[in-house]
């Protein structure tokens, strides 16, 4: 046999399997309602399947071109307008992606060199900090606390260098369902003004928000927008996460070099269900009733779990409810998600996972994209503890 290399220094050498594959893995093995893994237990649209379906039978099976089919960027291009004012132009502005996560690597595979600084907040999705070291960056983490989960600009200003390339936002925001208000974003907008600094935000939860707010896109500002990837799914948005289908918009100037890098991750994404998708924008209603939708789950969920001895966070948006357990048990988070799953059958996400040094305040985090009978068995088990 050739003489192989006994051992390859790993460039990411802390992480390990997933929470979201242990969990879900657990949840199996022990037959618990899964609660943990951020996905519906129910099917995607009817007519959407059908769509994709009738395109794989004209033949639509092919390589998709390499920013992704014309028609899916044009009504991707309409739809940012008609909500946000925005005008991303569809040839050069707009493109498609093997979903949300690979868009977001792909962001800073095109931008971030070694040594430059990211700024993230925590708790925060798991897939930013692995991208920004496997680019030779460095994140910069800026710890955000329960109930609220407010940004502090002014520890954001402190946290800047001549070092800081990028930050990264998400709203709504995965894992504590806040949402980035008006004043938010014109504080970022001020703080990153006469700077080199690229932003990344993550939409992907654009149209699940909840209580009559506003979505605040940072397409909405122009400050922000002229120096932002924009990152959202259409798998979170048509519940179909499994089709791993995302999409960018960028500036121009932003997007050639995201193409760049783009072209050698992925090349292109899914042909048949671009195909399938460009046809279901055309109706708007398939992602304006989403917040309608989502809220009716979020509120039967918290309906149902009010007089139980965990306590329900607020929720602006997601498909994701916190609860904290401070009055049930001192166990930590993780053993306590694990006891939950093993012992009473449901499975939940630790949020101290989500923060680079542990932050332990007692909290899990469900996800509420379920079935209603899904939802009333979960509860049910929740309520007896």
């Amino acid at each position: 046999m050739p003489n192989y290399p006994s051992s390859i220094k790993s460039k990411l050498p802390q992480v390990g399997t997933t929470i979201f594959t242990v969990m879900s893995q657990l949840a199996h093995k022990n037959n618990a309602i899964n609660l943990s893994q951020g996905f519906p237990d129910f099917e995607s649209s009817a007519e959407l399947i059908s769509l994709v379906n009738n395109a794989m039978k004209k033949g639509l099976n092919q390589y998709a071109p390499m920013p992704g089919i014309l028609s899916l960027r044009e009504q991707i291009s309409i739809k940012t307008e008609n909500l946000y004012g925005a005008i991303y132009h569809p040839e050069s502005e707009i493109t498609i992606t093997a979903g949300a996560t690979q868009a977001i690597y792909t962001a800073i595979a095109a931008t971030i060199r070694e040594g430059d600084e990211v700024i993230i907040f925590t708790p925060a999705y798991d897939c930013y900090e692995p991208a920004i070291e496997l680019n030779g960056g460095k994140t910069v983490f800026l710890q955000m606390h329960a109930p609220n989960y407010k940004v502090d600009w002014e520890v954001v200003k402190k946290l800047i260098t001549q070092r800081t390339k990028m930050i990264i936002i998400n709203t709504p925001h995965n894992p504590t369902g806040t949402v980035l208000e008006e004043e938010d974003m014109l504080a970022l907008e001020k703080i990153v003004s006469d700077t080199d600094i690229v932003l990344i935000s993550d939409e992907v939860y654009e149209h699940i928000i909840f209580d009559g707010k506003q979505h605040q896109s940072v397409s909405k500002y122009p400050g922000l927008a002229e120096r932002s990837f924009i990152v959202s799914s259409f798998g979170k948005t048509f519940h179909n996460t499994g089709w791993k289908m995302g999409y960018c918009l960028a500036p121009k100037n932003l997007m050639v070099e995201f193409r760049k890098a783009h072209q050698f991750i992925v090349f292109s994404a899914n042909t048949p269900v671009q195909y399938g998708l460009a046809e279901y924008l055309k109706n708007e209603e398939n992602y304006l009733s989403l917040n309608s939708f989502y809220q009716e789950k979020r509120d039967l969920f918290t309906s149902l779990v009010k007089d139980s001895r965990f306590e329900v966070l607020p929720s602006s948006g997601t498909y994701f409810q916190l609860l904290s357990y401070k009055g049930v048990t001192d166990a930590s988070d993780t053993d306590f998600a694990i006891e939950l799953t093993e012992k009473h059958k449901i499975a939940s996400i630790p949020v101290s996972v989500f923060y680079h040094q542990k932050v332990d305040e007692k909290i899990l985090r469900f996800c509420v994209a379920k079935k209603e009978e899904t939802l009333h068995k979960a509860a049910e088990i929740i309520n007896s503890i």
